[in-house]
C-alpha cells in the first residue's frame, strides 16, 4: 500500500488496487468516523459521483475503505473552487473544509471530485434560521 498520509488526526493509504484505507484516530475520532461514513452514503444515495463510496465501515477499528477519487490537485482558481464546493451543496452537504487540499481529479472522466467529509453537514438535519431566531413582538 502506498501511504497517502499519516498524521494524528488519520492515517490514509491507497491499496495496489486503488482503494482508500482511512483510518480515524486522535480528538473525537469515533464522531469522525461515523460523520463521514454517514455523509457519504447520505451523497451515493442522491446520486453524486464526484465523491467517493464507502466500500467498508469497520465501526470497532475506526476504519473505512472507499473508491478512489484521483489524484490531488496542486493548483485552482479561487472560483473554481467555490464552483465545486457550491456543486456538492446541491445534493445537500456543506463540507465544513472546503480547502483545495480536499479536492481531487480524477483523470477517467476529467472531473473534480471532492473527499474527507469527517466535518461535514448534512443541510437538511441544520435547524432553520427562523427555529433558531428570537420570535419578534407582536404589533398591536
Amino acid at each position: 500500500m502506498h501511504e497517502v498520509k499519516d498524521t494524528a488526526r488519520a492515517s490514509v493509504r491507497i491499496g495496489y488496487d486503488g482503494r482508500v484505507h482511512k483510518v480515524f484516530r486522535g480528538h473525537l475520532a469515533k464522531e469522525r468516523f461515523e460523520n463521514e461514513v454517514r455523509v457519504l452514503r447520505y451523497l451515493e444515495e442522491r446520486g453524486c459521483d464526484f465523491v467517493p463510496r464507502v466500500l467498508e465501515a469497520e465501526p470497532e477499528a475506526l476504519r473505512m475503505v472507499t473508491t478512489n477519487c484521483g489524484a490531488r490537485v496542486e493548483h485552482m482558481s479561487e472560483g473554481r473552487m467555490k464552483e465545486v464546493f457550491a456543486e456538492l451543496e446541491q445534493f445537500g452537504v456543506r463540507h465544513e473544509d472546503a480547502f483545495l487540499r480536499n479536492i481531487t481529479y480524477r483523470a477517467s472522466d476529467g472531473r473534480f471530485c471532492v473527499i474527507d467529509f469527517e466535518f461535514a453537514t448534512l443541510l437538511d438535519e441544520e435547524p432553520s434560521a427562523s427555529a433558531s431566531a428570537p420570535a419578534l413582538p407582536q404589533s398591536s
